[in-house]
Parts: structure tokens; sequence; C-alpha cells
């Protein structure tokens, strides 16, 4: 697959509760290139920490990346920052 690059900002995927599941929506128009609106397995780079995560579906026709608390730490972000993602592989754990 031809690696996909996008940045977006860090957000819970409850933002109301102001904690847990951190994530970064996916572009819409590269939704496509991932296989649609499902969850899987994917790996690739967050601020060019490498890392193995999920994608899924977040509503209103959106793929979230799944970000977790070992992710941040390794690209030295949290919630709420503007971050680069590569997404270079699709279904490896």
């Amino acid at each position: 697959m031809e690696r996909i690059h996008f940045a977006g900002t860090i957000r819970y995927w409850d933002p109301a509760k102001g904690s847990g599941l951190a994530v970064i929506d996916i572009p819409t128009e590269q939704v496509p290139a991932l296989g649609g609106l499902k969850q899987q397995r994917v790996r690739g780079s967050l601020a060019g920490a490498e890392f193995a995560s999920s994608v899924m579906p977040a509503g209103g026709g959106r793929l979230a990346l799944s970000v977790s608390k070992a992710m941040m730490a390794a690209a030295h972000v949290t919630v709420g920052d503007e971050a680069d993602a590569e997404i270079s592989e699709v279904g490896k754990g």
C-alpha cells in the first residue's frame, strides 16, 4: 500500500468526558485508501515515532486513529496538539 500522510489534532474520543481514549481523525479523502470505514490494525509513525495501533469508525463518516499514551509520550505530544501522522501498513498488528 502507498503510505498515507495526514495531520490532525489529537482529541478525546468523548470530548465531554475530558479523558479516556485519544484519537486523530483521518481526512475523509484518505479513508478509501485504508479500506473504508472499518476497524483494523495499522502501523506507522506519529510525529516521527513508530507505532502499532488501530483505526476505527468515529461516526459521521469519519475514521479515527487510536492514539495511546505510549504513542503520545514517544512522539512528545499530548491531547490538543496538532501532530503529523503516517500510516504505512494496514492489517499488521
